[in-house]
Protein backbone atom coordinates (compact mmCIF):
# COMPACT_ATOMS: atom_id res chain seq x y z
CA UNK A 1 0.00 0.00 0.00
CA UNK A 2 1.27 3.58 -1.39
CA UNK A 3 1.76 6.44 1.78
CA UNK A 4 -0.51 8.60 1.41
CA UNK A 5 2.87 11.69 1.31
CA UNK A 6 5.47 9.62 -0.20
CA UNK A 7 4.94 10.40 -4.05
CA UNK A 8 4.45 7.38 -6.79
CA UNK A 9 7.82 5.57 -7.47
CA UNK A 10 9.29 5.96 -10.92
CA UNK A 11 10.64 4.04 -13.11
CA UNK A 12 13.83 4.22 -15.47
CA UNK A 13 17.20 4.98 -14.47
CA UNK A 14 18.29 7.51 -11.41
CA UNK A 15 19.29 10.55 -12.69
CA UNK A 16 22.01 13.16 -10.90
CA UNK A 17 20.52 16.04 -9.69
CA UNK A 18 23.03 17.71 -12.47
CA UNK A 19 20.78 16.70 -15.12
CA UNK A 20 17.42 17.83 -13.14
CA UNK A 21 18.19 21.73 -12.05
CA UNK A 22 18.44 22.68 -15.41
CA UNK A 23 14.80 21.03 -16.54
CA UNK A 24 13.43 22.39 -13.04
CA UNK A 25 14.69 26.22 -13.82
CA UNK A 26 13.63 25.72 -17.70
CA UNK A 27 10.29 24.69 -16.14
CA UNK A 28 9.83 27.39 -13.48
CA UNK A 29 11.30 30.00 -16.23
CA UNK A 30 14.82 30.36 -14.41
CA UNK A 31 16.37 28.66 -18.01
CA UNK A 32 18.38 32.19 -18.99
CA UNK A 33 19.80 32.12 -15.03
CA UNK A 34 20.72 27.87 -15.63
CA UNK A 35 22.62 28.50 -18.58
CA UNK A 36 24.59 31.48 -16.99
CA UNK A 37 25.41 28.93 -14.02
CA UNK A 38 26.25 26.16 -16.54
CA UNK A 39 28.46 28.25 -18.81
CA UNK A 40 30.65 30.31 -15.53
CA UNK A 41 31.11 26.63 -14.38
CA UNK A 42 32.97 25.75 -17.58
CA UNK A 43 34.41 29.47 -18.43
CA UNK A 44 37.91 29.23 -17.49
CA UNK A 45 38.27 25.73 -19.20
CA UNK A 46 36.63 27.06 -22.11
CA UNK A 47 39.24 30.39 -22.40
CA UNK A 48 42.19 28.21 -21.27
CA UNK A 49 44.96 28.44 -18.56
CA UNK A 50 46.34 31.19 -21.17
CA UNK A 51 43.34 33.86 -21.00
CA UNK A 52 41.01 32.71 -17.67
CA UNK A 53 43.05 35.27 -15.71
CA UNK A 54 42.64 37.67 -17.97
CA UNK A 55 39.23 37.92 -18.92
CA UNK A 56 35.96 37.30 -16.94
CA UNK A 57 32.30 36.55 -17.74
CA UNK A 58 29.64 39.00 -17.52
CA UNK A 59 26.79 37.23 -18.69
CA UNK A 60 24.66 35.69 -22.17
CA UNK A 61 21.43 36.91 -23.49
CA UNK A 62 19.98 35.57 -26.37
CA UNK A 63 23.40 33.62 -27.72
CA UNK A 64 25.34 36.04 -26.90
CA UNK A 65 28.01 36.01 -24.41
CA UNK A 66 29.24 39.19 -22.55
CA UNK A 67 32.49 39.45 -20.91
CA UNK A 68 34.98 41.75 -19.63
CA UNK A 69 38.89 41.49 -20.62
CA UNK A 70 41.70 43.18 -18.56
CA UNK A 71 43.42 45.17 -21.64
CA UNK A 72 43.38 45.67 -25.51
CA UNK A 73 46.13 43.58 -26.06
CA UNK A 74 44.44 40.58 -24.15
CA UNK A 75 41.01 41.50 -25.91
CA UNK A 76 42.60 40.71 -29.33
CA UNK A 77 44.51 37.84 -28.52
CA UNK A 78 41.42 36.06 -27.28
CA UNK A 79 39.08 37.83 -30.00
CA UNK A 80 41.60 35.54 -32.34
CA UNK A 81 40.39 32.82 -30.65
CA UNK A 82 37.00 33.58 -30.55
CA UNK A 83 36.10 30.14 -33.03
CA UNK A 84 37.94 28.04 -30.77
CA UNK A 85 36.24 29.38 -27.28
CA UNK A 86 32.88 28.90 -28.92
CA UNK A 87 33.71 25.31 -30.17
CA UNK A 88 34.42 24.46 -26.41
CA UNK A 89 31.60 26.12 -24.96
CA UNK A 90 29.53 23.80 -27.24
CA UNK A 91 31.01 20.49 -26.41
CA UNK A 92 31.40 20.92 -22.66
CA UNK A 93 28.04 22.00 -22.17
CA UNK A 94 26.48 19.82 -25.15
CA UNK A 95 24.42 22.00 -26.56
CA UNK A 96 24.79 25.19 -28.67
CA UNK A 97 24.29 27.74 -26.00
CA UNK A 98 26.41 30.62 -27.35
CA UNK A 99 26.03 31.45 -30.38
CA UNK A 100 28.79 34.75 -30.28
CA UNK A 101 31.14 36.36 -27.67
CA UNK A 102 31.42 39.94 -27.15
CA UNK A 103 34.17 41.76 -25.18
CA UNK A 104 34.60 44.90 -23.64
CA UNK A 105 37.26 46.64 -21.60
CA UNK A 106 37.22 45.83 -17.74
CA UNK A 107 38.40 45.00 -14.82
CA UNK A 108 38.51 41.16 -14.28
CA UNK A 109 40.27 41.34 -10.61
CA UNK A 110 37.12 41.81 -9.39
CA UNK A 111 34.89 38.79 -8.91
CA UNK A 112 31.28 39.88 -9.57
CA UNK A 113 28.46 37.58 -10.53
CA UNK A 114 27.28 37.37 -14.46
CA UNK A 115 23.90 38.74 -15.07
CA UNK A 116 21.67 36.39 -17.30
CA UNK A 117 19.62 39.48 -18.01
CA UNK A 118 22.32 41.97 -19.16
CA UNK A 119 21.31 43.21 -22.48
CA UNK A 120 24.99 44.37 -22.97
CA UNK A 121 27.85 45.11 -20.96
CA UNK A 122 28.14 48.07 -18.99
CA UNK A 123 24.18 48.26 -18.60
Amino acid sequence: MAHPNRPPVRSGRPRRVGELVPEVLEEVGLGATSAVLRLLGEWDSALGEQFAPHCRLDGIRHGVVYARVRDSGWMQRIQLEKPKILARIAKALGESIACDLRFRLGDVEQDTSPSPGRGSPGR
